[in-house]
């Protein structure tokens, strides 16, 4: 993909910028909410703009909307805030360990420059406000490990030789940088396999986790999270497992669902209660076409009551599943964690795709977040393990300190930028050929993301409180509105 810069504002924008007060739908129970909503719409309302041509990549349009007294023009998107939904926790990335390799490996100048710019929040950032840690090696690293690698035929259930420091060298002192910008960012962990020891087939790839070894992979958990932890790296959440129907991944686990109730209700739970860990449990971690594994880990008795909520990837079926798993268990959370771009595919393709599916479809289907995959590869979608990933295109592609910003850099900022953390999705207009999600944003403000999926150029009216503003949005084009 070309290397784009956003472009540079200009007073007409800037003006739009200083009016704004700061920086959809599935049946279910209204969510109380410590916003106040407006008594009456305000005057303008800001728009970013992201066109599949790239001409415009989150382009602050020059000239704002205007609310006011008037007739529809075209489809209406009516935004509602007295119907509150979910809470948001953020938007993001997974910062794989290649991803963190290959910022480490930037000038400090350059690095900094760019770390501001995806996850400060003033001026052109984007406010990344989530991540996606892998806790050991995802596929997405230079070598496969762990943090208890052994020899063949040995064993450590006691962890005396867990160790951190595959971390050390890349990882870790770039989520400092991170926190030292953004010391409020949510952070998620997922493993992509456990040690070799512990594991059926005793290799890193496929295999099951050994009964034997379901207490000493609990406390692997409680020893990661309280390391990372004296690094200063909280984590909110972990997944018990990236992907556990995918075994043929470099590395990977095969865990069914009734293995994972078996292992979160007697083992990882109780093992996070005893070391008084806060850390969230999130159940599943994969696609979208098998509801019934979260339904099935949700009801088991024992293992219910330590989990927080479900995760899902788009790889296979459709985002509704995140719907079908609130209906059944409406207290508990849903989260997206990842979809992939694939370096062979186009940038006008993905914007309305993931923006349909994923930064629209999940939010309306309750998810608190909204992750892509990779957040950086190098322009041969380099590192990976033997095995691994050879085609994942990076949200940026970095060469050095050269920065190239792809698309999924832009799906997020539409979002990350404007919906932070806190905001609470509110009601709006289904139309069919606009789709389209709301928020209440915590400093009163409001957002709307508008995909316009058609061939052709769409006009359609925002109303708000009874007033009415006029927008017309290219073909393919994704829009945010900020009022």
């Amino acid at each position: 993909m070309p290397s784009v810069s956003i472009r540079r504002w200009g007073l007409s924008a800037l003006f739009a910028l200083a009016l704004l007060p700061g920086y959809g739908q599935q049946r279910g129970p209204k969510v109380k909410t410590k916003t106040k909503a407006r008594t009456s719409a305000p005057a303008r309302i800001a728009s970013w703009v992201t066109t599949p041509d790239q001409s415009q990549l989150l382009q602050l349009q020059p000239a704002g909307l205007v609310f006011g007294p008037g007739a529809a023009t075209g489809a209406v998107i009516e935004v509602d805030d007295s119907q509150t939904y979910q809470t948001m926790h953020g938007f993001g990335y997974c910062l794989t360990g290649g991803s963190a390799q290959l910022l480490h490996a930037m000038s400090p100048a350059k690095r900094a420059e760019l770390l501001r710019e995806l996850f400060g929040t003033a001026g052109q950032a984007i406010g990344i406000s989530y991540l996606r840690l892998s806790i050991g090696a995802s596929d997405l690293d230079a070598q496969v490990f762990s943090y208890d690698d052994l020899p063949a035929g040995q064993t450590d259930p006691t962890l005396a030789k867990f160790s951190l420091a595959p971390d050390e060298q890349h990882l870790i002192p770039i989520m400092k940088e991170i926190l030292a910008i953004n010391p409020g960012i949510k952070i998620l962990g997922s493993p992509w396999s456990p040690p070799a020891w512990m594991k059926t087939n005793e290799a890193t790839k496929g295999g099951s986790l050994k009964p034997e070894f379901y207490a000493a992979y609990a406390q692997y958990f409680v020893k990661y999270l309280q390391g990372m932890k004296a690094r200063g790296i909280r984590l909110d959440a972990i997944t018990v497992q990236n992907e556990p129907l995918h075994p043929g991944n470099n590395p990977s686990l095969l865990m069914p669902a009734e293995q994972q109730a078996e292992f979160i209700g007697r083992h990882l739970g109780p093992a996070f209660k005893a070391a008084k860990l806060d850390t969230k449990i999130i159940c599943y971690d994969h696609n979208c076409d098998k509801p019934e594994y979260p339904l099935t880990v949700l009801g088991n008795a024992e293992a219910n009551p330590y989990v927080e909520g479900s995760a899902f990837h788009l790889y296979g079926g459709t985002i509704d599943a995140l719907s079908k798993v609130h209906d059944a268990y409406p207290t508990k959370s849903l989260y997206f964690t990842e979809e992939w771009v694939g370096s062979r595919s186009k940038f006008e393709g993905n914007l309305g795709w993931h923006t349909k599916n994923m930064f629209i479809g999940a939010p309306r289907n309750w998810a608190r977040n909204v992750l892509e995959w990779n957040l950086a590869a190098d322009p041969e979608q380099n590192p990976h393990t033997p095995g691994g990933c050879n085609q994942c295109l990076g949200a940026i592609t970095l060469a050095g300190d050269a920065v190239t910003r792809n698309v999924a850099y832009y799906t997020v900022a539409q979002s990350s930028k404007f919906v932070r953390p806190g905001s609470v999705r509110v009601a709006s207009t289904s139309t069919g050929v606009l789709p389209n999600v709301a928020y209440h944003t915590p400093t009163g403000g409001h957002v709307l993301l508008v995909l316009n999926d058609q061939a052709t150029p769409q006009s359609f009216s925002l109303r708000y409180k009874g007033q009415m503003a006029t927008a017309t949005l290219p073909a393919g084009a994704v829009a945010t509105y900020v009022w």
